[in-house]
């Protein structure tokens, strides 16, 4: 007796599920289509002006920014010489402009 009360709820979650399975696939086929409109447009709409789409222009100049660092564009060595390097001596300022003296014990050593 049990089964056969249970048998139309079963049989209206699986048709609600099915109808739920065919409202995503509506929606997903009606994105598809509106993208191909778009894309028809807008290639249309480059075909008549003269100019490239700006997706195109967009990847283009990814591909040119990213051929400028390509290989041999970098030196090898990504170490600066010993001779590039400047050492100093810190002050400290305070707000209204004038310097203090660093205490030694504060002072990078030699």
């Amino acid at each position: 007796m049990n089964a056969l009360t249970e048998l139309p709820g079963r049989l209206l979650r699986g048709l609600f599920q099915i109808l739920l399975a065919l409202a995503g696939l509506v929606f997903l086929v009606s994105l598809l289509l509106a993208g191909l409109v778009a894309v028809v447009l807008l290639s249309l709409w480059a075909l008549l002006t003269g100019r490239k789409p700006a997706p195109v222009m967009v990847f283009q100049r990814f591909r040119q920014t990213s051929a400028r660092y390509g290989p041999g564009a970098w030196p090898r060595s990504g170490r600066s010489s010993p001779a590039d390097v400047v050492d100093v001596q810190a002050q400290e300022v305070d707000e209204d402009g004038t310097r203090r003296e660093v205490p030694d014990d504060r002072r990078p050593g030699p």
